[in-house]
């Protein structure tokens, strides 16, 4: 990345790597769920509150509104209208990505979204069937983010990518999937980096590549947008990085989720697994900006899936209260949908406690 401005910058020359293989991961691609045998178990859903917009919902569990946000998702699959994912990296890492996948591969799905971590474990668990470093333990070595496959693998298919006019998202994928532009990466990387012998290189394609949510999307034919900070992921410590590429790419994901935006104004839904501020922050622009083209939303429905209990009110708005800076309860749960004629539903609890049961609901309902 080039710099000429007024300040001293750091050297990403200066820093060590190590080859992805010595590493010891805390999850591997054997403990994620199995979604066969989920279409076939008891659906078991949290005793834990759930509210509709803004309001406490009854019954002894969160089945009826579990319920009832399926069965509307599974209408507008099958009237094709918009179904969006948008993750935090979480999902991907602990076990739930085969659901994420299913959704895509039925059709369901028209749109993923997540953040840049999203994109490193789907890497490394495609590549090696393992992800999740221990931060604790490689923090005090300075090894904390610097497998050298990791960073410079991603870093460079961006790069290439920016070149070609590709999105993140859709780099991810052909690194993945398109046996090309794979072998243009893994060549850069050589021709930049000396090879020690001791890397991965995945000419011949990605071992796990089946558990990568970004392959499943790229062969579908369904974008899969990465919302990219700077600074926030591993990826950027390493001397392959290049702002202006991540950037670049981002940018393009950004412009690809505003326009699947523009397909709701009869209706769809937007599910948000486990990010409290960038996928409620990067939808908030989006419909604003739909809406100033005259593509405003109408009934779009919203399910938000977290572990904090819910606690914003609309109509209080007191910015002297901490949840009031986490935007999930306030703008997707409430306030968007609230706006453009919709439902807004918030589950709370862990991921497998709401999000498997919604899956298995969606099942019901496809079954029906």
């Amino acid at each position: 990345m080039r710099y000429k401005g007024s300040y001293p910058i750091f050297e990403l020359r200066k820093m060590r790597t190590y080859p992805l293989k010595v590493r010891k991961n805390k999850v591997e691609v054997g403990g994620f769920v199995d979604c066969r045998k989920l279409a076939k178990a008891k659906i078991v859903c949290a005793a834990k509150p759930w509210f509709k917009a803004g309001l406490k919902g009854s019954g002894r569990d969160q089945s009826r509104g579990l319920r009832e946000l399926a069965a509307y998702t599974v209408k507008c699959h099958r009237e094709k209208k918009p179904v969006v994912i948008i993750s935090g990296a979480h999902p991907i890492k602990n076990g739930l990505n085969p659901i994420i996948i299913d959704l895509i591969n039925r059709g369901i799905v028209t749109l993923y979204s997540t953040n840049g971590a999203g994109t490193i474990h789907s890497f490394e668990l495609a590549l090696t069937g393992a992800s999740s470093e221990s931060v604790r333990d490689a923090l005090p070595k300075g090894d904390f983010g610097m497998a050298f496959e990791t960073g410079a693998y991603i870093n460079y298919a961006l790069q290439i990518g920016r070149t070609r006019g590709y999105g993140y998202g859709e780099c991810m994928g052909r690194l993945f999937c398109d046996r090309r532009f794979r072998k243009a990466v893994i060549d850069e990387t050589f021709r930049r980096h000396r090879d020690t012998g001791e890397y991965f290189k995945p000419y011949d394609g990605f071992p796990y590549a089946d558990s990568c949510v970004f392959a499943a999307a790229y062969r579908k034919g369904v974008p899969a947008c990465v919302h990219a900070m700077m600074g926030t992921d591993i990826i950027d410590q390493h001397a392959s990085f290049d702002g202006e590429a991540k950037g670049a790419t981002s940018g393009a994901d950004f412009l690809i989720f505003t326009r699947e935006m523009e397909r709701f104004t009869k209706g769809g839904v937007v599910l948000n697994i486990g990010t409290a501020i960038m996928g409620p922050e990067v939808l908030l622009k989006a419909v604003s900006m739909v809406a100033n083209v005259g593509k405003k939303p109408d009934g779009l429905w919203t399910g938000d899936f977290d572990v904090r209990p819910f606690v914003f009110d609309d109509e209080v708005r007191d910015e002297g209260k901490y949840y009031y800076y986490f935007r999930d309860q306030k703008s997707i749960a409430t306030r968007i949908p609230k706006v453009f004629g919709g439902k807004g539903f918030y589950f709370q609890g862990l991921h497998h406690e709401t999000w498997v049961p919604f899956y298995q609901y969606v099942l019901k309902e496809l079954g029906k």
